[in-house]
């Protein structure tokens, strides 16, 4: 059934739907040729910037403004010459063959492009290995032909069927005051995310970015694994280790815009401002200072689809979260707009160029690995944007479920907690398209950076300075640890497909993200994670953690996402809010002030078991339930009803003794 099908509301814009739809094949159809696979017809990678071809190395840059490319580099004393000048091949490609003796692996080297009026040092665009010097700042690309390229162990992570996210920057996930490196995360951080139970990394600001503050998301060289962290080898030793301990590795990939720097980044690449971008003012990003795709050429859709093969084939990644996707899919990318209606979606605002490109990406994903996943970052809600192509979307595997967010930011922010309603908070978090999947989240590194706060600060914020000792008596600290865990529970227990935390914050990691720059005196103070707070157990970190841990293995046991969840009762007066999930009974009771004891409402009739419990003692709680007793329903006319004592801010799940 195609999404306007499914969904009565879709109907008048049958025609938009099945418009971008065709549009889609027939770009896929005159790229590939009619009936043939995508994947044949992108190699971008494979030929442009550096490669051996019989015992040469071979120059190529597709430069088509350009009146001359000279080589320099290590090799040449970085000196312009003839000899080492690129000759253009036809259709603005340029080529230099050099013999292999004269180029060494680890030689740095860049162009110097010179064009009508101008002239200036770049770095190849197709670049897959770039370096700064350490004084100067400056990037430069690198041959990179190791003696002993990496073996690997185990190329394809698992199927993941219900991700559960890891979001993580390799750089501040040590605990030392300085750039974290590949080596380091998979030795140390690798085995936390295995033993809390996530099958999914995601893994931001792999692309090269001139400026490490930018999270990654000022990307200058696309196909360069930015060097602050280690070598490719180092990368694929950490990928390849993932994968052997079942967990799949995904990429926080940025198509959305490109830096505006011109010596790094692919502005001007050749002098010209519209060689992968749009001209004049649509070519700048209003909001971010950054250049903007033009997805209607040809050689920018060759570009960017490249890039994603590279990334899966050279370091066999397992799909990608697509970041920006809101500013894509829109010409004014989303600013300023509400999306009440769906003629939001279709009111000709829409970027049809970027939205096919959107499709290709999709399917080339899938036919290079039919197991591998997208996400897209949307806060549009843009229908069919995670709905199958043939169905009429766009193809992505998941969506991200980023209003869930800022519900709680609004609810812990400008509500008191008698004011937190129970309907409010299950429709929110269980308010999905029927027809897509989509991943939830009660925070991200977005809500962890400088000038927001996480979670846990908002509910304790100073207090966290010298209360969290097991031993403190502070209700500030036993109201946030409370709801924590209770805020992460129901986030998960309503999660559509899947579900995502930031590296940190499941143990409730206190302050903020702050990258080092003028501002801070380059401190690297809060561009880390304090992982030393969460294996003392005399703090009570180690309990968040621990709830964590038993929370994950509780949905995967369970196979919690696999099935839908079904509202038992919003009880507005006492703040109850009762679920019921693939056999397993949320008993939420998120009463600041109350306890109730005999709470009655009906289930299948039997006996229940707690199997988890948020007031247990290993998870910083008060232990007023006894794990041990068995709840039996009563009998009450032609129903079953489970009468339960709901001690205040706690969380029971319950599941059925079978006979």
């Amino acid at each position: 059934m195609k999404i306007y099908e499914k969904d009565p509301w879709l109907a008048p814009f049958k025609n938009a739907v099945d418009g971008r739809n065709q549009q889609i094949l027939r770009v896929k159809e005159a790229i590939a040729g009619k009936g043939k696979p995508l994947k044949k017809a992108i190699n971008g990678s494979l030929y442009y910037c550096l490669h051996r071809e019989n015992g040469e190395w071979v120059f190529r840059e597709w430069a088509p403004n350009a009146s001359k490319i000279f080589l320099t580099g290590d090799f040449n004393g970085w000196r312009r010459s003839e000899e080492w000048a690129l000759k253009p091949t036809g259709g603005g490609n340029w080529e230099l063959r050099v013999p292999g003796d004269k180029v060494a692996h680890g030689d740095r080297y860049k162009w110097f492009v010179e064009w009508p009026g101008g002239g200036g040092e770049r770095i190849p665009a197709y670049a897959t290995r770039c370096i700064q010097d350490p004084e100067t700042k400056a990037f430069c690309a690198q041959v990179w032909e190791p003696a002993k390229p990496y073996r690997w162990r185990k190329k394809r992570g698992p199927k993941i069927d219900n991700p559960l996210i890891y979001e993580t920057h390799i750089g501040m996930s040590t605990e030392e005051q300085k750039v974290g490196s590949f080596t380091e995360f998979r030795e140390k951080v690798l085995p936390r995310v295995i033993e809390t139970g996530y099958n999914t990394l995601q893994i931001m600001a792999l692309q090269e970015h001139p400026y490490y503050g930018s999270f990654g998301y000022q990307v200058s060289s696309f196909f360069a694994l930015s060097s602050r962290f280690g070598t490719p080898e180092e990368f694929k030793a950490l990928v390849d280790a993932a994968h052997r301990a079942g967990i799949a590795v995904i990429m926080d990939v940025v198509h959305s815009h490109a830096v505006s720097n011109e010596v790094e980044g692919l502005s001007r690449l050749d002098g010209s401002y519209t060689t992968y971008f749009h001209d004049g003012p649509r070519g700048q990003h209003p909001a971010w200072g950054s250049r903007c795709f033009d997805y209607g050429k040809g050689q920018t859709i060759h570009f960017l689809l490249s890039n994603l093969k590279y990334w899966m084939e050279e370091y066999c990644l397992d799909g990608f979260r697509f970041d920006g996707v809101t500013s894509m899919l829109y010409y004014d990318h989303g600013l300023e707009r509400d999306f009440t209606s769906y003629d939001c979606y279709f009111d000709g605002g829409q970027d049809g160029d970027a939205i096919t490109y959107l499709g290709l990406a999709n399917i080339l994903v899938k036919e290079l690995n039919p197991n591998a996943f997208t996400i897209a970052e949307d806060m549009s809600g843009m229908p069919g944007l995670a709905a199958p192509i043939a169905e009429g979307g766009i193809g992505f595997d998941y969506r991200m479920s980023m209003g869930i967010a800022d519900h709680w930011i609004k609810w812990i922010k400008e509500r008191g907690d008698w004011d937190w309603s129970m309907g409010e908070i299950w429709h929110e978090l269980s308010g999905k398209r029927p027809d897509e999947r989509t991943i939830s989240y009660a925070e991200c590194h977005d809500q962890a950076l400088v000038g927001d706060k996480t979670i846990i600060f908002r509910l304790i914020d100073q207090e966290m300075y010298w209360s969290m000792n097991i031993g403190s008596q502070n209700l500030t600290i036993d109201r946030g640890i409370a709801l924590h865990k209770m805020i992460r529970l129901v986030t998960l227990a309503t999660a559509g497909d899947g579900y995502l935390t930031f590296m940190g914050n499941e143990f409730g990691h206190p302050e903020w993200i702050d990258f080092p720059r003028e501002g801070n005196n380059w401190s690297f103070f809060y561009a880390r994670r304090q992982w030393s707070l969460v294996d003392n157990p005399a703090l009570r970190y180690h309990g968040l953690w621990c709830f964590e841990q038993a929370m994950l293995e509780l949905a995967r046991a369970s196979a919690l996402l696999g099935v839908p969840p079904t509202c038992l009762r919003c009880d507005e007066e006492k703040k109850v809010l009762l679920l019921e999930r693939a056999g397993l009974v949320f008993a939420f009771n998120f009463n600041p002030e109350f306890s109730f004891d005999n709470y009655g409402f009906n289930v299948p009739g039997g006996q229940y078991a707690l199997v988890l419990d948020s007031d247990a003692p290993q998870f910083g709680g008060f232990s007023r339930n006894d794990p041990q007793v068995r709840h039996q329903t009563v009998r009450e006319g032609d129903r079953d009803t489970l009468y339960l004592y709901l001690p205040s801010r706690t969380v029971q799940v319950l599941k059925k003794i079978e006979d």
